[in-house]
């Protein structure tokens, strides 16, 4: 098993978890979440407000964000729900995440990074 950076960004809290990703482009995927079962998933969205994610994220171990801030909407709401959301992230990888088992993990103050799990 191999863990490597795929990811760097902003951290809404300073809790790590480790989940499975899903990329959201779309409401339809969005309700495919729903309906498959959020629970233990890492959302990767491109630019998505709590609207978007609200049937899934109480459920959500974790999510991505490639836009937004710290003071954000989604990471606002976020926080109450105790789900950390890596903000403003920079993805560093070509390879294909969606499905792939990932750490959201905190690197100092307010940065953080996105890890894949490689077994």
């Amino acid at each position: 098993m191999s863990i490597k950076v795929i990811g760097n960004g902003k951290i809404t809290l300073k809790k790590t978890v480790h989940g499975e990703l899903r990329v959201l482009n779309s409401i339809q995927d969005v309700i495919n979440l729903w309906k498959e079962g959020a629970a233990g998933k890492i959302a990767v969205v491109e630019d998505a407000g709590t609207t978007t994610l609200g049937p899934v994220l109480p459920k959500l171990a974790g999510v991505v964000c490639r836009n937004g801030g710290l003071c954000s909407h989604l990471a606002i709401v976020s926080r109450e729900f105790s789900i950390p959301a890596l903000m403003a992230t920079e993805i560093i990888t070509d390879q294909p995440i969606d499905k792939k088992k990932a750490i959201i993990k905190p690197n100092g103050s307010i940065d953080g990074q996105l890890l894949l799990i490689d077994s």
